[in-house]
């Protein structure tokens, strides 16, 4: 079984980071762009530059560039183009095609297994950590000094980097939101789990049961499951089990092998793997 997962940034620096990668001569040439079994042609889908790269650009070239693939990056990799007719601009009004393109975002980012903020490293662990019933060997480390950081912008430049991703800004804010709830649920349901342990081992010891007579042998073994994890090798950066109901994320039991397919998007970081 596959669980597909990804890891979201906030929508400035993601786009001041993928300006960084291409300044230094990256290109997205090989990016087949697939949509309902074609390719787009190049009056769909113009270049911005002329020759072999864009390297060198100043961060207004990168702007200015009306076909830029980096503005709202993030909506249209999580969204299906197919309601819109792909990359063919004339299908569907702007307005129209907009508001389409964010709610199939967020519903394909609600239903995903699991995800993840690059703001929030710590956090994302956690929940990645209690959704599959793995533990990484070392904990996830919060770097904040990354080159977009070192981006020095005046309010103007910063806003207008907020306009051209402005479906990007929205799905970041519902995509904290429901993080965050995913969080506090999950740590609630870790706290009341604990009490019950809790409960059931002064009960045990008030009856004067013998360890090894409560609870069976069976259970015991899936708890020693449960509180051992096995060890994943993980690093920087960073749902499955989560599936949505109502808005509230359940958790379901982790299989003994799975496997992730990956969403990564240009300006973030993804970690994951396999048991």
């Amino acid at each position: 079984k596959f669980y597909y997962i990804t890891l979201l940034r906030d929508p400035v620096s993601r786009y001041l980071s993928e300006w960084r990668h291409v300044q230094r001569g990256a290109t997205w040439k090989t990016s087949l762009h697939m949509c309902d079994g074609r390719t787009p042609t190049p009056e769909e889908l113009p270049s911005c530059y002329e020759g072999s790269d864009w390297s060198g650009c100043t961060l207004q070239q990168f702007m200015d560039c009306p076909y830029n693939l980096a503005n709202n990056r993030q909506v249209r990799m999580l969204a299906d183009l197919s309601l819109v007719g792909c990359y063919n601009m004339s299908t569907v009004p702007e307005k129209k095609r907009a508001q389409l393109l964010l709610e199939s975002a967020k519903k394909n980012l609600r239903d995903m297994a699991f995800f993840g903020l690059t703001e929030y490293q710590r956090k994302t662990q956690f929940l990645f950590e209690r959704t599959f019933r793995l533990r990484f060997i070392r904990p996830f480390m919060q770097y904040n000094s990354t080159r977009a950081a070192g981006v020095d912008l005046d309010n103007a430049t910063v806003q207008r980097i907020e306009e051209l991703n402005e479906l990007d800004m929205e799905l970041y804010d519902y995509a904290r939101d429901l993080f965050q709830q995913r969080y506090q649920y999950t740590r609630q349901q870790e706290r009341r789990q604990q009490r019950i342990k809790n409960h059931m081992q002064q009960t045990h010891q008030g009856l004067g049961l013998g360890v090894n007579l409560w609870p069976s042998h069976s259970r015991q073994s899936s708890l020693r499951s449960q509180n051992n994890p096995p060890a994943v090798r993980g690093g920087r950066g960073s749902e499955p089990g989560y599936c949505s109901s109502g808005g509230l994320p359940l958790l379901a039991p982790a299989p003994v092998t799975m496997e992730f397919g990956l969403l990564s998007l240009p300006g973030s970081a993804v970690v994951a793997s396999s048991a």
